[in-house]
């Protein structure tokens, strides 16, 4: 069966089909010897000899793990800096895995890792809005006017973010506990909100994906999502 080359790289794990589309035109993938850089390029997956990047690709098994990420860790694959990376917290792993969005370096939280191109796209996509619900603390007493703004959206250097929903408030001199919901995650979007209210983050914590999240899971540690997890997602 025929399918385009952008979707059988996506389901071998290189990435969402957009980001997929990226390696094609970049000219990083050959088909029967021929390098490949026109988008909507069909090819069968199981006759057409493949390669992206020298790997030989074939489709694979999906797997789909939740982790919680800790701190000092960056969720991408390719890193100039050589820090530590979230996926390689996982083990005997012999898929090309990724995370599907990322987490900031200082913060921590739950992130799926895959190698499903299709529900990456999903997730990670705006016009999907699924939401990820984060635990907040910042130093001093939040404000009525700084959660007023914070719901309405903040303008940042891209512009206005979109509206997000605060909830569980626990107000304090020192410190201010609450948790923020939202539908988009621009990069470091949170903090970047908070600063423009004049208030520093001390612990940012992913807790939940759309309707996922795992109280027991300890930081650091991974586990299989389940097939009805994945269905639900």
């Amino acid at each position: 069966m025929l399918e385009r080359l952008q979707k059988v790289l996506a389901e071998a794990g290189f990435g969402s089909r957009r980001e997929c589309e990226k390696i094609i035109e970049a000219g990083r993938v050959t088909v029967d010897g021929e390098c490949v850089t026109k988008l909507g390029t069909v090819v069968d997956p199981d006759k057409s000899v493949i390669y992206c990047d020298g790997i030989n690709v074939q489709k694979q098994r999906k797997i789909y793990y939740l982790l919680n990420k800790p701190k000092g860790y960056v969720c991408t694959n390719y890193d100039e800096l050589d820090r530590l990376r979230a996926i390689d917290i996982l083990k005997n792993i012999t898929q090309r895995i990724y995370t599907i969005g990322r987490i900031d370096k200082e913060s921590e939280g739950l992130i799926i890792i895959t190698n499903d191109g299709d529900l990456a796209n999903k997730l990670s996509h705006p016009r999907y809005e699924v939401t990820k619900t984060y635990y907040v603390e910042v130093d001093g007493y939040l404000t009525g006017e700084a959660i007023k703004s914070l719901k309405s959206g903040v303008w940042l250097s891209f512009g206005k973010t979109k509206p997000v929903k605060i909830q569980h408030v626990r107000k304090g001199k020192q410190r201010s506990r609450f948790e923020m919901v939202l539908k988009e995650g621009k990069n470091r979007e949170i903090r970047r909100m908070l600063n423009e209210c004049n208030y520093k983050v001390r612990i940012l914590r992913r807790i939940k994906i759309g309707n996922l999240y795992d109280t027991a899971l300890k930081i650091g540690r991974y586990r299989k999502l389940t097939d009805a997890e994945v269905k639900r997602l």
